[in-house]
């Protein structure tokens, strides 16, 4: 099993790389691997609307979203980390799920797997982007993994993030709580829990 955590900082590695690391090695020590992708600091360009990704099941734009797109089948679970940006996450981290979800959705690549997002500040506003992040997973149909506080750590520069105990221990539990659901999905898939019936997908509007 392996989880996919995602930096959507555009320090590759600053204060939110640190806090996946905290992440990181206790999946280790819970015997699931996990990788981290950087999303860069180029610029993620948003969602046209063009609605091509339903046709292609994938972006229009080839860029960083793509690439990781790509491996989204090698993963069992996702983390997305984020730095708190005027009280959200990062507008390329916004713009690099707003369109990975969207075409990831009609290709059925994170169906029912777990996610979680952490948020990381100097001093305030992560409970905002957290709220922002969790919106991507339950629309996609994607268990959230809590842990026993908020997923969020704070600090202005990665040895500050070392002084947050308290937000180190959340994250640790997070990836415990990550590694409990994964082997119990595991155990169901392998004894005879089936996927969930799914029904035809249903369109209304407001107005009509």
């Amino acid at each position: 099993m392996k989880v996919a955590l995602v930096n959507g900082s555009p320090h590759q590695s600053g204060c939110t790389e640190r806090a996946l690391i905290e992440i990181k090695n206790q999946l280790l020590k819970e015997g699931i691997d996990s990788s981290i992708f950087w999303i860069g600091n180029e610029g993620i360009p948003s969602c046209r609307g063009c609605g091509a990704c339903v046709k292609l099941k994938k972006c229009i734009i080839d860029d960083k979203v793509n690439e990781f797109a790509h491996l989204l089948k090698e993963y069992d679970g996702f983390i997305f980390g984020s730095p708190v940006h005027y009280a959200a996450i990062s507008g390329d981290l916004s713009s690099f799920m707003s369109r990975l979800f969207y075409s990831a959705k009609q290709s059925g690549d994170f169906y029912l797997k777990p996610a979680a997002g952490i948020t990381v500040a100097r001093r305030a506003g992560t409970l905002p982007a957290f709220d922002q992040l969790n919106k991507f997973f339950t629309i996609c149909e994607m268990p959230v993994i809590a842990s026993t506080y908020w997923n969020m750590a704070f600090g202005s520069k990665p040895e500050d993030i070392e002084k947050d105990e308290e937000g180190l221990l959340t994250l640790r539990n997070l990836a415990r709580n990550m590694a409990f659901f994964l082997k119990c999905r595991e155990a169901g898939l392998k004894n005879g829990v089936s996927l969930p019936e799914k029904e035809a997908s249903v369109r209304t509007n407001f107005i009509k």
